[in-house]
């Protein structure tokens, strides 16, 4: 191919533009602002969905892929950026006692090590929490990543390979000449490639609402806070409700998130930072200690069941869709981005793509 177009610039973008840069091909990538800016940016960087045997086997599928190279993925680029998306393995603690045996069931399935701890045994691994549960679930496997790191790693290496980023340059339409895609055009104007990628997250139904079949993909607000604590305050991942604790490695530590169907509003609210910082503190009595630094919110690319879009529009041959990856954007990237350059460039895929395709049913 001579180029391949990619709309959208956060992690779904920008891990996409790697896998076809990397695979030698000529890519342009735009960005209605600046790139990883809107939910990559604002997410937590759990490398697992939340909760994951709630989900379907197809999210399980590309979350598996990707946990499985993600070490080595961050080890890469902080090899050839000397930006660090600081991988850390430090294991998440899920309060879901009544879902146990499902849980350990999903976890033999899918082989994903998992074990039910009792409530000394969750007091070892995290004393700063105030009501250690009885009958917690442990993954130890599980890690997590810096988000904001990430993608300054990803658009520095896109870049090395050569990927032409046009930041500020949003995309207002497609080119289309009978059953195919023949570019964008954008605020800077018309650019015509060989294949047109829309992984423009939650404003992806946007770029495609002319045609047919346009994804059912809509934002969902979420807020979080972010404590400045100090190292080692927090040392393991927490998930209970919804709610979660993500310690960094410089001791800063995440609590969220919320889950607002507001439309495109990206606003905080005061309710939020209060209901937030109540739970947080609650549940880790010492982040009292600690003031606020950040509380900021971000809009998540929802979609039926959480399952992504992946694949070749049903009306137009060349263009294709990687986006809806909902709160699991990050730990589903690496695989969501192999398997659409796989589509692209008629390589074999690693995942059967079907349960992805755009008619898929979902849910």
């Amino acid at each position: 191919m001579n180029r391949i177009i990619i709309v959208g610039g956060g992690v779904i973008g920008l891990l996409t533009a790697h896998e076809l840069a990397s695979a030698g091909q000529n890519v342009t990538l735009f960005e209605r602002g600046e790139t990883g800016r809107e939910s990559s940016w604002a997410g937590g960087g759990i490398v697992s969905p939340l909760f994951p045997w709630r989900y379907l086997d197809s999210v399980t599928a590309l979350a598996s892929w990707s946990q499985a190279v993600y070490p080595a993925l961050c080890a890469d680029l902080a090899a050839h950026t000397g930006v660090d998306p600081e991988y850390t393995g430090n294991g998440l603690i899920l309060i879901a006692p009544d879902e146990a045996d499902e849980a350990q069931r999903w976890a033999t399935q899918h082989r994903h090590t998992l074990s039910l701890i009792d409530r000394d045994t969750f007091h070892r691994l995290e004393p700063q929490a105030a009501d250690p549960a009885d009958a917690a679930l442990w993954m130890p496997n599980v890690g997590q990543v810096r988000n904001p790191r990430l993608v300054r790693a990803l658009r520095q290496r896109i870049w090395q390979l050569g990927v032409e980023v046009r930041t500020g340059d949003a995309v207002t339409g497609l080119l289309i000449n009978g059953d195919r895609c023949q570019g964008v055009r954008s605020t800077s104007g018309a650019l015509e490639g060989d294949a047109v990628v829309v992984c423009a997250g939650a404003w992806s139904a946007q770029v495609l609402a002319d045609y047919a079949a346009p994804p059912a993909i809509h934002p969902i607000r979420g807020q979080m806070l972010l404590f400045k604590a100090s190292p080692g305050t927090i040392t393991r991942m927490v998930l209970e409700s919804s709610r979660y604790v993500i310690p960094r490695r410089d001791g800063r530590t995440l609590f969220g998130s919320t889950i607002e169907d507001v439309g495109f509003d990206k606003r905080t609210t005061e309710a939020a930072r209060e209901e937030l910082y109540s739970i947080a503190t609650q549940r880790f009595p010492i982040l009292r200690q600690f003031p606020v630094e950040a509380h900021w919110a971000g809009l998540r690319p929802s979609s039926p069941a959480g399952v992504p879009f992946i694949g070749r529009h049903p009306q137009f041959a060349n263009l294709f869709i990687n986006a809806g990856h909902f709160r699991n954007g990050i730990v589903l990237g690496p695989a969501s981005a192999h398997l659409v350059a796989d589509l692209v460039l008629d390589r074999h895929p690693i995942l059967d793509p079907a349960s992805y395709s755009w008619t898929a049913a979902r849910g």
